[in-house]
């Protein structure tokens, strides 16, 4: 994987698929730029119309001071997850931005190597506004985190 940005090909390919196919091209192309993703080792566990699945592994260089999970890479998961599950639902050339993120943090989160899963799923998507709820849960099922969003869509 490259630093390198799309070709043009790429992108006019890219710009002509709705919102799912978007994401599923996008996450499978080999020399695809790098992402914030890529710093929180994100892997897809799931991507389907109105629902996404990423998971991140809890490592030492996500601790806070207190030596557990700091908070913020939950938030980039949840932030992340239900942002792609509204982008699921647009069509070519729609896109969209966060307005508002709601955490509600649950547990704390030791830094053990074992991954969080987060799972966005959509509530309700308009013309103009999206919104949509996610929740981070450990590797045992338990919940580690949830949150809302609203979502901003660029027609």
């Amino acid at each position: 994987m490259t630093a390198n940005a799309l070709s043009p090909e790429q992108l006019e390919h890219l710009g002509r698929l709705d919102g799912l196919e978007f994401l599923r091209t996008a996450f499978s192309l080999e020399d695809r730029p790098r992402f914030i993703g890529d710093l929180l080792d994100l892997q897809v566990e799931e991507i389907e119309k109105g629902r996404v699945s990423f998971s991140v592994p809890t490592k030492q260089d996500f601790t806070n001071p207190l030596g557990v999970l700091h908070g913020g890479i939950c938030a980039t998961l949840l932030d992340s997850v239900m942002g792609c599950a509204v982008h699921t639902t647009l069509e070519a050339g729609v896109g969209y931005g966060t307005l508002e993120l709601k955490v509600n943090y649950i547990r704390t989160v030791p830094i053990d190597g074992a991954r969080l899963v987060g799972t966005g799923t959509t509530i309700h998507v308009g013309r103009q506004v999206a919104t949509a709820e996610g929740r981070v849960e450990d590797a045992k099922g338990r919940l580690v985190a949830h949150a809302t969003t609203t979502c901003m869509i660029y027609r």
